[in-house]
């Protein structure tokens, strides 16, 4: 079994930064691939961002340039450092694991950006 454990969330002004942490345990493959998504009221959990344990990372088109995705391996930890946050950035926030055919969800964590 894995767990996924998020921090880091907060309320934040337009422009700001917050930075977002998720440690994973239990039982971690060499390879896999966690990720950052985030949900609003009424929608889709979508992609933020992730990235694999060759550190090949992928972004939604709204955060490029903005969004920092990392991981430590030998920590079992990813990070998503947020610059530039807009309104349009507040959800709460989920780390994700995939390995083998396995998926696994953080509890998740609310980003709230406002003045």
């Amino acid at each position: 079994q894995v767990q996924l454990v998020e921090s880091g969330g907060g309320l934040v002004q337009p422009g700001g930064s917050l930075r977002l942490s998720c440690a994973a345990s239990g039982s971690i493959f060499s390879f896999n691939v966690m990720g950052w998504y985030r949900q609003v009221p009424g929608k889709q959990r979508e992609l933020v961002a992730d990235i694999t344990s060759g550190r090949n990372t992928r972004y939604d088109e709204s955060v490029k340039g903005r969004f920092t995705i990392s991981r430590d391996n030998a920590k079992n930890t990813v990070s998503l450092q947020m610059n530039s946050l807009k309104p349009e950035d507040t959800a709460v926030y989920y780390c994700k694991l995939d390995q083998s055919r396995y998926t696994y969800w953080g509890q998740g964590t609310q980003v709230t950006v406002s003045s």
